[in-house]
């Protein structure tokens, strides 16, 4: 089963479970079409479903390939650079290009960029903050669907490390965040507020990342 859109066709995967009692469409990261729903939903209900929400599944092809444009590549704080493999160093920043030895270990290499970038940001920030609040120990890794997270426990903050190929407004926010979490656990009104209390433009922010 596909769906076409302009000209293109798309799969759609449908995956039928007891267990489900709703019915949900996604678009994943390779551009199929994930319908999850009951075992007993029959496919012509599914198309009907899959009609009725056409513009909703194209607006989230377009959300997907915009993010897939956004990831592909080389980044480093917010600039998108040209890869050129050599073998007479690690690597080099040019004119849009980057000069990579391809026995770089990349993640290695952002890591270690990430260590001294985000720990002078988040001091920054909280020496700025709005509210007394404990400063946290700080760790850094990759993760694959949050930008941070905080542990109110232990006052430990974790950034993900895809932050360092973004352009630090995006680090400020999530810090931010994360701060405000060290007050508020939870997203209510009051922990939105002390977030733009620290930062007024976090809605510009939080929509912006949604493409990455």
């Amino acid at each position: 089963m596909k769906l076409e859109v302009d000209g293109t066709y798309y799969l759609i995967d449908i995956q039928k479970k007891v267990g489900n009692r709703n019915t949900y469409i996604r678009v994943k990261k390779d551009l199929t079409i994930q319908v999850t729903t009951n075992k007993f939903t029959t496919n012509r209900a599914i198309l009907k479903l899959i009609e009725e929400n056409y513009d909703k599944i194209v607006k989230m092809i377009s959300i997907q390939q915009k993010k897939k444009e956004n990831n592909d590549g080389f980044y480093y704080l917010g600039k998108k650079y040209d890869v050129v493999y050599v073998e007479y160093c690690d690597i080099s920043f040019g004119e849009g290009k980057v000069f990579l030895n391809k026995r770089l270990d990349i993640d290695k290499w952002y890591k270690e960029q990430a260590k001294t970038l985000f720990l002078e940001h988040l001091d920054a920030i909280y020496e700025n903050y709005s509210r007394k609040i404990p400063y946290p120990s700080l760790k850094i890794r990759k993760m694959t669907s949050r930008w941070g997270v905080c542990n109110i426990r232990t006052k430990v903050i974790t950034l993900n490390l895809e932050l360092i190929k973004r352009d630090t407004k995006y680090l400020d926010y999530v810090i931010v965040h994360e701060l405000t979490h060290l007050i508020h656990g939870d997203h209510s009104k009051a922990f939105w507020s002390l977030v733009e209390d620290n930062m007024s433009d976090y809605k510009v922010y939080r929509e912006e990342m949604k493409e990455f």
